[in-house]
């Protein structure tokens, strides 16, 4: 593969660039279309590199392309490919809001070009000030998302932010000085009124609906009265393994964790 193969993504806040037949709008880096910015490089998969560009706001799309939430395209495209979107809209966020230096204002510098003709690497998403010597690297928020268990029954959660019918596991971002232990037990406590016990990790995800790192965990209920907070959670209950509500989609850990609960043959006590 030479550098005339590598990829672009075009994105605009959470949406990317699609074609109206069908398909994710992959355009080239030495080619670039006139709607799009210049690039920031992604990294390097299936043997070519890949770039996030954003789409400029003076410039319409051609008619046969279209915006799409990349959320709406959880169900169309393999799970390394939604990887790739997200650090795509991760990448192009970062070099949007960190164009100036935060301690002295001066404007900052990218990486080596994405126009030059070598190799980058990952580390280029890094912003310099060329008057301090400040450097700034992407961010990631991490998060925890906890599936508390009762007998044969589990807690999910209607966030305001659902749709209509659309449960999850609870979950919330991890504050300064806590551990994610901390975090898990604060969130499920300040967001349904319910105490966990027998904290154990399930995996991780990267999300970049928040720019965060999910860390998923089960637990088991310890006490408390299901109570939701009525702002982050409008609704919740326990629900038996064979009566779930509508659930996340199957790309997410929070439908991974309720999967693997449902799976199981033996719930917790």
């Amino acid at each position: 593969m030479t550098a005339n193969d590598d990829i672009v993504v075009i994105v605009r806040e959470l949406d990317v660039v699609v074609e109206r037949a069908g398909g994710l709008f992959l355009g080239r880096r030495h080619a670039l279309p006139p709607f799009a910015d210049p690039p920031v490089f992604l990294g390097r998969f299936e043997d070519r590199g890949w770039y996030a560009a954003r789409a400029r706001p003076d410039v319409e799309l051609p008619a046969e392309l279209a915006f799409a939430s990349v959320r709406s395209l959880f169900s169309e495209l393999p799970e390394p490919t939604l990887n790739i979107l997200g650090r795509a809209l991760a990448g192009v966020e970062f070099a949007e809001t960190h164009r100036h230096c935060g301690r002295c204002g001066a404007a900052t510098e990218p990486g080596p070009s994405a126009s030059d003709d070598r190799e980058p690497s990952a580390g280029e998403q890094t912003r310099r000030c060329p008057r301090c010597g400040l450097s700034v690297h992407p961010r990631i928020a991490p998060a925890v998302i906890v599936l508390v268990e009762r007998e044969d029954r589990v807690l999910l959660a209607r966030s305001a932010r659902f749709p209509p019918g659309r449960f999850s596991a609870v979950a919330g971002f991890v504050e300064i000085g806590e551990s994610l232990e901390q975090a898990a037990a604060r969130e499920v406590g300040e967001e349904v009124g319910v105490q966990i016990r027998d904290l154990t990790y399930f995996g991780s995800q990267p999300w970049p609906f928040g720019r965060s790192l999910m860390i998923g965990f089960s637990a088991a209920y310890a006490g408390g009265t299901l109570t939701p907070d009525g702002v982050e959670i409008v609704e919740a209950d326990w629900f038996p393994r064979d009566q779930l509500p509508d659930l996340p989609p199957k790309v997410s850990i929070a439908r991974r964790l309720i999967d693997a609960f449902v799976q199981r043959p033996s719930p917790r006590s």
